[in-house]
């Protein structure tokens, strides 16, 4: 379930009386909760999180990133994030194709997951709040989406290092997209300065390693 074309035409105040069910942590925990549930999918959230559904699913889909994870991760979360990303930038309402929104786990997995991050997701949520709105709606929404887009194409690529950062600037666009704070947008663009810079550094040094070797093989 997606906002609709006229609930994204609305202005912040109305579109803030539409959002559903509390934070992202709350909502989370319900889902858990809900013993009619045997799965839990990808649709199932993106259905909870009513207007809000941009933030939740770039925020689950970036998360695994932060940490170090078996090669070829980055790849498969990649691809749903520039998805996403590139539907925000263009000022479209969040979808996903069946492939991605039917993946599910049972609801003991899912509450399992769930009762881990939630303390910390709750801890994080608390330093959220409602301020420099203007940083939310349109049209900076779309810039956020396509620097989420950049960030997300570079998490799909196999470079060095080239996951973590962009996948926190990644999450700080997300949180503020979630509550609505600019200052956190402030935040995730700081970091996807830095991102970009570390990964277009870790590219220069290795394609400068590579013609080095080729030099000293072909010498």
């Amino acid at each position: 379930m997606a906002d609709t074309d006229g609930e994204r035409a609305n202005g912040p105040e109305d579109r803030g009386a539409r959002r559903r069910g509390g934070r992202l942590s709350d909502i989370l925990t319900g889902i858990a909760g809900d013993e009619t549930r045997d799965r839990v999918s990808v649709a199932d959230i993106f259905q909870a999180m009513g207007d809000r559904a941009f933030g939740a699913l770039i925020l689950i889909f970036a998360l695994p990133n932060v940490v170090p994870t078996p090669p070829g991760t980055s790849a498969l979360t990649g691809a749903p994030l520039v998805f996403l990303s590139a539907q925000l930038m263009l000022g479209q309402s969040p979808w996903l194709p069946r492939i991605i929104a039917d993946r599910s786990m049972t609801r003991s997995d899912f509450a399992s997951v769930v009762s881990r991050i939630s303390p910390w997701l709750a801890r994080g949520e608390r330093m959220l709040r409602p301020r420099l709105s203007f940083l939310i709606y349109p049209p900076a929404e779309y810039v956020i989406g396509l620097l989420c887009l950049v960030l997300a194409i570079i998490l799909t690529l196999p470079v060095p290092l080239g996951n973590i950062l962009p996948a926190i600037a990644i999450c700080l666009f997300s949180c503020g997209i979630l509550e609505r704070d600019g200052a956190f947008i402030l935040l995730g663009t700081a970091m996807f300065a830095v991102s970009v810079s570390v990964v277009a550094g870790v590219v220069y040094a290795l394609v400068k390693g590579f013609l080095l070797l080729v030099t000293t093989v072909v010498v």
